[in-house]
């Protein structure tokens, strides 16, 4: 296979042999090394600025690619990465489909959220002086990136084979809730009270004769053990965590895949030693799943994808975003003066944000919600209401990385979590909540899911 954007990249993927046995599941597996070869500054901390200084533990992508018995595939990509925004992802679907057929319906593209992560960006590059050639370089990362990830589905693709799949779920304890009342109001602190999901949801992948061809688990919790004073790049936890397992079945890809984390943080979190730890228990619960009887998963799999109509808050008088972003909130000031100036050249804000989903049911097994932002914990809660709590896999941070997704509570009590679109163009409304809820019944309905 020719493929010359990933010369340079670490890639590696697994054969077999055609054994003619009959399979209800077909899956093949692949992971390329995205470690920026060049310097690049590090993304989920506006404070820093300058290139990573070293490298604490290379970071991957890797993918699961699925077939059932019916001939329908389907992928799952999971990065090392603080997320994929709207304007890279397109030539990822694009690149994928030209080179498999697999469309954007059935291809599932994560990330891990981690804070030490290179920044990622296909913004113009500008002059050639220090400071825009750590952005250039940014720049030409991203580009590189969404072609190593098409070409790694395509080689995924080439090595299908018979396997088993079963699931079960775990836990995960360093989980704590990150939005601690205050008498000035909602501050980002441990609040061992406040409500997360602590769930650790593991999907077993197994090959014919019996060894583990991929593990993929998830935690619902920040990459954010390191803080905004670190200045390595690694994959935080989620980093550690995958290589430990990794480690331990040689020859096996662990994939993690982020919950819904948007209120949740590590605890204790601020040293390289403690997202070790943290990335221990979570590789220490993998092995124990993987060693205990899971769940079998039959198919045939069916998916379902659309966007939800996110709506927000009705426009402010310039007057009061002036207001806001003067002496508002410091996580609502910078979206306050996008929005005044938006307004004051007599542009349009947005009433709504489409934002994508889907919902994968494997037989009558498991249903994978994938939701896209940084969905907040109280999700979980309103997903499982809705469509029943049992042999549900709730995930997050899939398809579009556009903002934090508040429920309506948070809407109400402010906060970190309600400041919007990344792109500074809305603020949530309370309705958002219903509207994301509402588009997860209706693609739960379409793929057959049964209301436990």
């Amino acid at each position: 296979m020719n493929m010359p954007h990933a010369i340079c990249a670490t890639l590696v993927f697994f054969f077999s042999l055609n054994t003619g046995v009959h399979a209800e599941w077909m899956a093949g597996t692949a992971r390329i090394k995205i470690t920026p070869e060049k310097p690049v500054a590090l993304a989920g901390y506006a404070s820093r600025i300058k290139p990573f200084t070293s490298i604490a533990g290379d970071l991957w992508a890797k993918v699961l690619v699925l077939e059932d018995e019916t001939g329908k595939r389907a992928v799952i990509l999971t990065t090392d990465l603080i997320g994929v925004y709207a304007d890279m992802a397109p030539a990822i679907y694009e690149g994928i489909a030209e080179r498999t057929g697999i469309q954007k319906s059935d291809i599932l593209i994560t990330w891990s959220h981690t804070h030490s992560g290179p920044r990622l960006t296909l913004k113009e590059r500008t002059s050639p002086d220090s400071a825009n050639q750590d952005r250039d370089n940014s720049i030409e990362y991203t580009e590189r990136l969404q072609v190593q990830l098409a070409d790694l589905v395509e080689v995924a693709t080439r090595s299908l084979q018979p396997v088993t799949l079963e699931w079960g779920t775990g836990f995960a304890s360093f989980v704590v809730n990150r939005r601690q009342r205050t008498e000035d109001g909602i501050r980002l602190n441990p609040n061992p009270s406040g409500h997360v999901d602590r769930s650790l949801p593991c999907l077993k992948v197994t090959t014919a004769d019996s060894k583990l061809m991929a593990v993929l688990f998830q935690v619902a919790c920040h990459n954010t053990t390191l803080g905004p004073q670190n200045d390595v790049l690694c994959g935080d936890y989620s980093g550690f965590a995958q290589k430990e397992v990794e480690a331990m079945y040689p020859g096996a890809n662990a994939m993690f895949m982020t919950g819904c984390a948007g209120n949740a943080n590590p605890y204790p979190r601020g040293t390289m030693e403690l997202a070790r730890k943290h990335g221990n228990e979570v590789a220490m619960e993998v092995d124990r799943l993987l060693k205990s009887d899971l769940a079998p998963i039959n198919g045939p799999l069916k998916t379902a994808f659309d966007h939800a109509p996110l709506t927000l808050q009705p426009p402010k008088s310039i007057e009061e975003l002036e207001s806001i972003a003067t002496h508002g909130p410091n996580w609502l000031r910078g979206s306050a003066a996008k929005m005044r100036d938006a307004l004051s050249r007599s542009e349009t804000l947005p009433s709504h944000y489409e934002a994508p989903l889907a919902v994968w049911q494997f037989g009558k097994d498991l249903t994978l919600v994938a939701l896209s932002g940084e969905v907040v914990s109280g999700y979980v809660l309103a997903t499982q209401n809705a469509i029943g709590h049992r042999k549900l896999w709730i995930g997050a941070y899939c398809h579009d990385f556009f903002g934090y997704l508040p429920t309506a509570q948070i809407v109400r009590d402010g906060g970190y979590e309600t400041r919007g679109l990344f792109n500074g163009l809305g603020w949530f409304s309370e309705q958002a909540e219903q509207d994301m809820v509402q588009a997860i019944v209706t693609l739960a309905k379409k793929v057959g899911r049964e209301f436990y």
